[in-house]
């Protein structure tokens, strides 16, 4: 999922770094305005990046040839909402080029612009709508997960098209969305199926923390009514 180094021109390399920038700008300002005003979700913001860091490393080889892995990048996203994963995002796929071999230096503002910045707006996406019409949390994590990995992986195969359009970019793009689309699909589901077991553990280790972030609801306290008996 991660382009390599080597795999995009240079004007393309450029683009997409010229693009990815203000969001990671905008991420990083984000950060460290969640840091100053909530510090009590520093450890959480840490685990978010981790998350991903772990979830995006796992390199999995695809029956078409080439290779897939999940992105993680939806539980922050949900937690931190999207400018924030655009900066940590942008951190572990640095980290990942520099220490993995995992994507590349020149083509690191396309890898942020699929799997920091698409992906997880596509996923808050999907999570404030189903939010809206009052589903349960289960639900919106699933698709907010698995819809930010699935868009993440359609987003490299347009990138990638762009570079390699031939014979025309309709083609290329039908090419690239079938070489990742065996793999990523059940890939998604299994990551969506994760960031629920994952939520389900936070909401009884973090509820406070979740709760002023917005993602649970506060608990309601019953007033006790004067003069009532006590039996």
């Amino acid at each position: 999922m991660h382009i390599a180094e080597g795999f995009l021109p240079a004007s393309h390399c450029i683009a997409w770094a010229v693009a990815s920038a203000p969001f990671v700008v905008h991420g990083v300002r984000s950060t460290v305005r969640q840091v100053r005003e909530h510090p009590e979700n520093r450890v959480l913001l840490a685990a978010a990046g981790a998350f991903t860091f772990i979830l995006s490393a796992l390199k999995m080889p695809s029956v078409t040839g080439s290779s897939s892995h999940p992105t993680g990048t939806g539980v922050g996203a949900v937690l931190f909402r999207p400018p924030v994963m655009a900066f940590l995002g942008a951190v572990v796929l640095l980290f990942q080029a520099l220490l993995l071999a995992h994507g590349g230096i020149t083509t690191l503002g396309a890898n942020i612009f699929s799997m920091a910045i698409v992906g997880p707006w596509v996923g808050y996406g999907a999570y404030v709508a189903l939010r809206t019409l009052r589903t349960p949390l289960e639900v919106q994590v699933f698709f907010a997960m698995t819809l930010a990995d699935l868009a993440t992986y359609v987003v490299t195969s347009v990138q990638l098209a762009l570079a390699y359009a031939t014979p025309t970019f309709g083609a290329a793009v039908g090419k690239f969305l079938t070489i990742f689309a065996v793999t990523q699909i059940p890939l998604a589901i299994i990551e969506g199926l994760v960031g629920v077991v994952l939520f389900r553990v936070l909401r009884s280790i973090a509820r406070p923390e979740l709760v002023g972030l917005g993602v649970l609801p506060a608990e309601r306290t019953v007033a006790p009514v004067p003069g009532a008996a006590h039996v």
